[in-house]
């Protein structure tokens, strides 16, 4: 029998055309079976209402993988395209509206760091994400704010990174006293495995603080966590992190975003951004058991785990405190931003060089 060139999917109320739906997007492991272009599309109609609570109103870029995910293809950057593959990648983000979008698809203006802008998807209904899947889109990337008010987040994202000699164990543990912390402060956090060997804890926040504020509660969280634990870091350069499990503050940047619950990861086996309640956190040794497969299952029996995050807001302002009590000062931003007021030099630490100047201030050389 011959493949069908084009099906159509049920996606809330729209039905959504999905070409190649036989393409093969993950191959077999030894734990699933493969995965196809049109599965991928009817997990994200499966699990609707955790993967429409997180991308409801939000500008998301998506990350499409178009031939599928195989050994050693690569992602480009952010740097090598905005919206292309770059010249040697095989998978790219789309930061804009792709040509062809359908009239139902709604969008947003944002502004980049550079100060561009562009008009990016704004997902209203399950459709969104199902066309999207069509056009290769395994993870969705959201903005932490709602299209009302693009300058301020409502999300403050803690982004725990295993760094190597360190596992995921590692980062469960270290988010258990995260947790404890958010609770000393009166803050919920709401966590989610990362679909590969971290942990995301996200907190909603009000609207009432730009980026580079909400980039500054993180830096303050990370600095008392890692004052409290040994096995945590804040340092942004690698060569200073050692085997702990690394605090990014800066994805807490304007254009920095976190695979979104739910999302698929391009990772053998179709492994899932799984939301989970702390307790369900604290028994997961294997992330690799929350995929395409099995989370659907999940979702249908329990519900979202993160069904109430949107119940109450937060005020950062003991966040801030911390970021002021506590040593340490600016951090490093990401590299292709411009420099920022009170940013320490962007230079490794090894590679610094000592300045030496004469008392007439002539310059003698290194040290």
């Amino acid at each position: 029998m011959p493949k069908a060139a084009v099906v159509e999917v049920q996606a809330g109320d729209r039905t959504v055309r999905v070409s190649s739906p036989d393409r093969v997007i993950y191959e077999a492991t030894d734990s699933t079976p493969e995965v196809t272009k049109l599965m991928v599309a009817e997990y994200f109609v499966a699990v609707e209402d955790g993967l429409m609570r997180a991308l409801r109103e939000r500008p998301t870029a998506l990350e499409r993988w178009t031939s599928g995910v195989r050994p050693g293809m690569k992602l480009a950057t952010s740097r090598m395209a905005q919206s292309s593959r770059g010249e040697d990648a095989d998978a790219f983000y789309q930061k804009r509206v792709p040509k062809g979008a359908p009239d139902y698809l709604e969008s947003v203006e944002i502004t980049f760091p550079s100060g561009r802008t562009a008009d990016e998807i704004c997902p209203t209904e399950i459709a969104v994400p199902v066309w999207c899947a069509h056009m290769g889109t395994l993870t969705f990337h959201p903005w932490p704010v709602r299209r009302s008010d693009v300058d301020r987040p409502d999300e403050l994202r803690i982004d725990l990174d295993p760094q190597p000699g360190t596992s995921f164990v590692d980062a469960v543990s270290v988010a258990g006293g995260a947790r404890e912390l958010l609770e000393e402060l009166g803050l919920r956090g709401y966590v989610k495995t990362s679909g590969n060997r971290g942990v995301h804890i996200f907190v909603r926040i009000e609207p009432r603080w730009e980026f580079l504020d909400v980039r500054h509660a993180a830096i303050g969280f990370g600095r008392e966590l890692a004052r409290r634990d040994p096995g945590v870091t804040v340092d942004w350069w690698k060569e200073e992190r050692g085997e702990r499990i690394f605090v990014d503050f800066n994805q807490n940047c304007r254009d920095r975003t976190i695979a979104s619950a739910y999302s698929l990861r391009p990772i053998p086996g179709a492994p899932v951004s799984t939301p989970l309640t702390w307790e369900e956190l604290a028994g997961v040794s294997d992330p690799r058991e929350l995929n395409l497969f099995t989370v659907p299952e999940r979702l249908a029996a329990s519900g979202d785990a993160w069904a109430t995050i949107d119940d109450t807001a937060h005020s950062i302002e003991p966040l801030l405190a911390l970021y002021d009590e506590l040593p340490g000062g600016e951090m490093p931003f990401p590299p292709d931003y411009p420099k920022m007021p009170g940013e320490p030099p962007r230079v490794q630490p090894s590679k610094k060089v000592e300045e030496h100047w004469d008392a007439d201030g002539h310059w003698i050389g290194p040290s």
